[in-house]
């Protein structure tokens, strides 16, 4: 089922305690794509970069099944880049530098065959672009999924209230969740974000998994103990991909089926965090993929009598 991917295409500079690296493949819109890949053989992308985004890593993308027929390449410009490093309990980071670069004056522009999408991601970008993607479409896709922050709660609150009222899922961290509803308690204030316009909300506790939520049930997936954490950057965004990836290719959006796409997201960003940047994604094939949902199976399943 086709699947419209926007988001950001990046350069990132990463320090954990287990190493640095220099400027590197990353963005919202790569990790989301990459993770979607395992489910799906096409994906169209909406996104831009600069002059100095190599070849290479185009071609990693389109060999992955990412049409780039929406990736606005501008001339003269640079691609945007984020540096960040880890502290150790690897669940906080520090912002080293962000230079917004192609990314300050992107006006997404949909190409005329994405427009009929069935399934769409939007990824973690200004609101007002996220809704501009929105207008450009002539019919509502099936499923419509947002990814936000506390950056676009802290400085553009009102776009994004506008935004959410068109979204089925939201996905955030439970940081984000208690910012945007003004509530400390996560059963609180996915009620409140569910008033907000979503029909379900996702809320992502890093190591401790992750919450579903819609106005009538309640789903907790437990996250895979790993011995190493070595790069949680892009986790959020492998969950998504991962779990839209599923969603659209199995095309139930029912809250069982929701459900299970959450145990493939978590699936697909367990990989993601055990190298840096994107390396991971890149050389999972689908035995790994396999192995990992049975073990996401034998941890949370259990046989008891009542």
């Amino acid at each position: 089922m086709s699947l419209l991917i926007v988001g950001t295409v990046a350069f990132d500079a990463i320090e954990t305690p287990f190493g640095k690296t220099d400027k590197i493949l990353g963005g919202a819109a790569t990790y989301i794509g990459l993770s979607a890949s395992r489910y799906l053989d096409k994906q169209n992308l909406v996104s831009v970069v600069g002059e100095d985004f190599p070849q290479e890593h185009m071609d990693l993308l389109s060999n992955r099944g990412v049409d780039l027929g929406g990736l606005q390449i501008k001339k003269g410009e640079k691609t945007f880049f984020w540096s960040g490093k880890y502290r150790n309990d690897m669940n906080t980071r520090d912002t080293l530098d962000t230079q917004l670069n192609v990314l300050g004056t992107f006006d997404p522009i949909v190409p005329e065959n994405y427009k009929d999408c069935k399934y769409l991601m939007l990824g973690n970008l200004m609101p007002s672009i996220q809704q501009r993607v929105l207008d450009q479409l002539p019919n509502r896709p099936k499923l419509i999924v947002l990814d936000t922050m506390n950056f676009w709660m802290d400085n553009f609150w009102d776009d994004l209230i506008d935004a959410l009222k068109n979204v089925d899922v939201l996905t955030i961290n439970d940081e984000e969740a208690r910012q945007l509803s003004g509530e400390y308690s996560l059963v609180k204030a996915a009620k409140k974000i569910l008033g907000m316009g979503p029909k379900n909300v996702i809320i992502k506790k890093g190591e401790h998994g992750a919450l579903l939520f819609n106005h009538k049930e309640v789903f907790f997936a437990p996250a895979l103990p790993l011995e190493e954490v070595f790069d949680p950057t892009g986790a959020g965004d492998t969950f998504a991909g991962g779990f839209i990836g599923y969603l659209a290719k199995t095309d139930d959006i029912s809250f069982e089926n929701i459900k299970r796409a959450i145990i493939h997201g978590s699936a697909m960003a367990s990989f993601c965090v055990e190298k840096f940047g994107t390396e991971r994604l890149q050389g999972v094939d689908e035995n790994e993929v396999e192995e990992r949902l049975n073990a996401f199976i034998d941890l949370v399943q259990v046989e008891m009598a009542l």
